[in-house]
């Protein structure tokens, strides 16, 4: 599949767009006009840079308002459309995006926007050039790609085909199976974008809230399966507006582009090898088939089976080493060649790195997941674009395979065990003794803190490489505003990794006051509540308002209720179980939360969440 990109979903100058492009490897690119317009560098230099950096041009776009106006007005476009002939040929560049009316069209006649667009294609084949028309979703007459198709079909020039744009087909849910219909030969050109379901005007939606494939919801892979099929073998360009996306750093956001047309590209071949083309023939034969565009796919892996540890870094670890006594974690040694201490309850194993910065307060800093073979996931994650992360290791150590996620976590992919133990434990020793079992414990679920421009970004280098699925996203009000939070879990729940979103006024400040947190599932929260007080642990306080609320809310039994509010804990109920909870006070930028799920209790407790941000608000600001 070739790959392109609009300078359009780029910050930065078109040098600078044009380079990162090259970086994260992309063929080719479409020149946003304004991109052109804006930059020193004269077309002539421009394809010469290109071509130095093995980058195609493939779309000069958009050229806007032709077709649907009076003959003045015709006369006018067709000389400005000459004009930008003219440019393309200076460029090199050969296809251009001309966008169904919105603003100056006045006559409603498919006859008479065919005879224009006629003229327009016979204009453009004197210079080479061929025209992509595109229905734009919010187009005044023509905004429905089948419609776009037929004028096409109708003027039946060699220079005149269509763009179809997944954005403007899927915005308005308009069925993509009829793209199979379309003569491949009249499809010049393909752009992606992915979005979030909004309820909103679509112009607006659309200049603000694309992302790219993966990290909206849009059924993308069902869209180029379709693509695919009618025999389309040009580019298949990111054409994506988002303000986030025109802030960010260039070459990351490069880098996160080419990512996700790596997975769509692997999603679609999934979707059409699962998905026969018509119903005559067989699963199995269709499956087997080629078609023109060959689609790569990555080295499969199954989603991780759970958390093998997760690790706190700290220039003073004192505290943490305190709160996890506290919290009954029992202290397993030292490295024997690294200054990091493990500490464990059950199968929950904390690791504190004390090879931090000077003066480098407590934050999370490593997770790392059981799945079947490291090697292979890591060789799919470094497809994917993650950045490798190497560990010094000695003999006799174990290898962990590292990539770093988008927001600086080390992300170390484990070799899992079928008794949930790990093999890299002996490699700690003079520990505490323990004086029994202890609490079976594992870890629950990791809440991680993510910047504002890294969040899209997030969300699908989660999906892509370690195969966890994003759940619907939730919006929970705290004190500094609205917090965004998105669930990626497994499908069994053994994982369950929650990416918050914090307001831009607690983000802009300093990381204590961007919190994260790691959550230890136990099987008797009240027993390990009272042990964990009895040790001495600073619960997060609730107001007393919080348990007449609860009372009311579930007319919970007077003594469980007097528990509760003894111990400081929380509780949510719903039709398959109850679920309840506790917080320690933040380290650093670091809690912990211990939990325990009864039934078949699948959420986080959401409704208490309110309550936790505004109590720690209160603590983090008071004098």
């Amino acid at each position: 599949m070739r790959t392109g990109i609009a300078t359009v979903c780029l910050s930065g100058t078109l040098k600078e767009k044009m380079q990162a492009c090259a970086i994260a490897g992309f063929d080719g690119i479409e020149i946003f006009e304004q991109d052109l317009v804006t930059s020193p560098l004269s077309p002539e230099e421009v394809r010469k840079m290109a071509a130095d950096l093995g980058l195609g041009l493939d779309l000069y776009q958009p050229f806007r308002d032709f077709d649907g106006v009076t003959p003045d007005l015709l006369k006018a476009n067709l000389k400005r459309a000459e004009a930008k002939f003219n440019l393309m040929e200076r460029l090199g560049m050969d296809t251009i995006l001309v966008c169904s009316n919105v603003a100056t069209a006045t006559i409603d006649d498919d006859h008479l926007r065919a005879e224009q667009l006629a003229e327009l294609a016979a204009l453009a084949g004197d210079h080479g050039v061929k025209v992509a028309y595109e229905a734009l979703a919010w187009g005044k007459y023509v905004n429905d790609y089948e419609h776009a198709y037929r004028l096409v079909e109708m003027v039946d020039h060699p220079n005149l085909g269509t763009c179809l744009d997944s954005f403007h087909i899927l915005s308005r849910d308009w069925d993509t199976a009829p793209i199979e219909d379309i003569n491949a030969e009249k499809i010049f050109f393909v752009q992606v974008a992915d979005a979030p379901k909004l309820s909103m005007d679509v112009l607006s939606w659309s200049r603000h809230y694309r992302v790219f494939p993966g990290e909206g919801q849009f059924e993308l892979a069902k869209f180029m399966g379709h693509v695919v099929r009618a025999g389309y073998t040009g580019p298949v360009s990111l054409e994506v507006f988002n303000d986030v996306f025109r802030q960010s750093d260039v070459e990351r956001t490069a880098v996160d582009a080419m990512r996700s047309l790596i997975w769509l590209e692997e999603q679609s071949a999934k979707w059409l090898a699962s998905s026969p083309a018509d119903a005559a023939a067989g699963t199995q034969a269709k499956s087997r088939r080629r078609y023109p565009m060959e689609l790569a796919t990555l080295p499969k892996v199954n989603e991780p089976a759970g958390f093998n540890f997760a690790e706190v870094k700290a220039d003073d670890t004192a505290q943490l080493e305190k709160l996890l006594g506290q919290l009954g974690f029992e202290f397993e040694g030292r490295h024997r060649t690294k200054d990091v201490q493990l500490w464990t309850m059950g199968q929950a194993r904390v690791i504190i790195n004390e090879q931090a910065p000077q003066h480098a307060e407590p934050a999370i800093a490593a997770l790392g997941f059981d799945v079947d073979s490291p090697v292979i996931a890591s060789a799919r994650a470094q497809q994917l674009k993650a950045p490798v992360v190497a560990r010094k290791v000695q003999a006799d150590e174990e290898v962990f395979q590292g990539i770093s996620a988008p927001d600086s976590t080390e992300i170390f992919l484990c070799q899992g065990s079928p008794d949930g133990t790990a093999a890299w434990t002996h490699e700690f020793g003079e520990g505490l003794e323990h004086a029994g079992a202890g609490q079976t414990a594992v870890i629950d679920h990791v809440n991680l803190a993510q910047p504002w421009q890294h969040f899209d970004e997030a969300v699908l280098f989660y999906t892509s490489a370690l195969a966890l699925e994003p759940q619907p996203f939730a919006e929970v009000p705290s004190p500094s505003g609205l917090v965004r939070s998105q669930v990626m879990q497994t499908s069994n729940g053994a994982v369950r990794l929650v990416l918050n979103l914090a307001p831009a006024q607690q983000a802009e400040k300093a990381r204590k006051t961007y919190q994260e947190h790691i959550a230890f599932a136990v099987d008797d929260l009240v027993a390990t509540a009272r042990s964990a007080r009895d040790r001495g642990l600073e619960f997060l306080q609730i107001p007393a308002n919080y348990y007449e609320d609860l009372d009311a809310r579930f007319d919970l039994e007077p003594g469980f209720l007097a528990t509760l509010q003894e111990l400081n804990l929380l509780y949510d109920r719903d039709a398959n179980g109850e679920f309840l909870h506790f917080y320690t006070a933040t380290v650093g930028s670091v809690f912990f939360e211990m939990v325990e799920r009864r039934g078949n209790y699948d959420g986080y407790g959401a409704p208490n969440a309110p309550v936790r941000h505004a109590v720690q608000y209160d603590s983090l600001h008071r004098v």
